[in-house]
């Protein structure tokens, strides 16, 4: 560690040298991304008209789109990248589609007027909810290390099973989400350990719903759920938890506030937790300190994928410069809020961009680069 970066650490309240407030020593102020990535115009047409093509031709574009996805996220210098989220249809639609005991055509109760959660349709149980071919995330991270350049880091992100369970009408063997979340703990658990066994070592458990539930829900039960479910895979990756507000076409479902989350949050078997900032004004920022004093890094959501203003690169320092009087620079990392799939493309492509600029120039000023 150079004498900055330990100035940095000494320099922050609550933090003292060994111990358990030891920081690890990775890159400062990295940059990184949640999972997904828009899909080019092409991907989209085809999604819409499936039947005028063949399953040798969907292949070869969803290859194309993951090349395109790695092209752009390399582009802008990211440390961390993903596929993108490319072979998969909003996040996690396609999960449900491996997995037995639900009708696999989902029921909406909206399907027109102004675009709402409630237009995402629910899925009826129909028997004992399994998975024997898992949910389709090691296919995608095998893709992603055969098409990504030596260099950056290779994440995955998956749906947490509370998250998944909200797409899920219990009924049958199943009387509440809660059991539709157990049931589906060991199906997410098997597949993040055939990740990390397929060498994959930065893994993102995304879990908004537990963001966006936590006021009325009994936060407890969320860390349990979460311990639950990674417990194969502890210390053998590193591991996040994204905590957001939703963002489908591009609006959020909960209440914006992470007070309901902790203290009981700070129990969260991970090595980073990400929070969407951006959209926010950065309210509740003093959050972050009290994270990485429990030992834990932050990866800050510092650009907003909910909005088409393109943050500038001296944006993206002030916001950085802001999380700094907070947390030392070994702790942060920064991402866009969410994934950037609700974003179109040249949009997110230029939001990244300027992140990895923004962050390069407090990094040159720190003496970092």
């Amino acid at each position: 560690m150079s004498p900055t970066q330990q100035q940095m650490v000494a320099s922050t309240p609550g933090f003292s040298p060994g111990g358990k407030d030891q920081v690890k020593l990775r890159r400062a102020l990295q940059t990184t991304v949640i999972g997904s990535y828009p899909f080019p115009g092409w991907l989209e047409f085809a999604a819409a008209h499936q039947e005028q093509f063949g399953e040798a031709d969907i292949e070869e574009m969803r290859t194309d789109a993951v090349i395109a996805a790695v092209h752009d996220q390399v582009a802008a210098g990211l440390d961390v990248i993903t596929d993108g989220e490319q072979t998969r249809y909003d996040f996690n639609l396609s999960f449900y589609g491996r997995l037995e005991g639900l009708n696999p055509k989902p029921a909406s109760p909206r399907r027109f007027g102004p675009p709402a959660h409630d237009q995402r349709g629910k899925y009826e149980v129909t028997g004992t909810l399994r998975s024997r071919h898992g949910l389709g995330t090691v296919a995608e991270f095998k893709l992603l290390q055969k098409i990504a350049p030596t260099g950056p880091v290779l994440k995955a992100s998956v749906p947490g099973p509370y998250t998944l369970s909200g797409r899920i009408n219990p009924s049958g063997i199943y009387n509440s989400r809660w059991d539709v979340t157990e049931a589906l703990i060991p199906i997410v658990r098997e597949e993040l350990q055939q990740l990390v066994e397929c060498g994959c070592r930065e893994i993102t458990l995304d879990e908004p719903s537990m963001s966006c539930y936590a006021h009325r829900e009994d936060p407890r039960r969320f860390v349990k759920i979460f311990a639950e479910t990674v417990r194969s895979i502890a210390g053998r990756c590193r591991l996040s938890a994204h905590l957001c507000f939703g963002n489908y076409k591009g609006r959020a479902v909960g209440l914006r506030r992470y007070a309901p989350l902790f203290p009981e949050f700070f129990e969260l078997p991970v090595d980073e937790v990400h929070l969407e900032m951006a959209s926010r004004e950065f309210a509740e920022i003093e959050v972050i300190r009290k994270i990485a004093e429990r030992g834990i890094d932050v990866a800050v959501g510092i650009i907003d994928v909910k909005s088409y203003y393109i943050e500038t690169p001296g944006d993206v320092a002030e916001r950085v410069r802001l999380c700094l009087k907070h947390v030392p620079a070994e702790r942060l990392s920064f991402a866009p809020d969410c994934g950037l799939s609700q974003t179109a493309r040249w949009a997110a492509r230029q939001k990244l961009a300027n992140m990895v600029s923004g962050v390069s120039i407090v990094r040159r000023e720190l003496g970092l680069s």
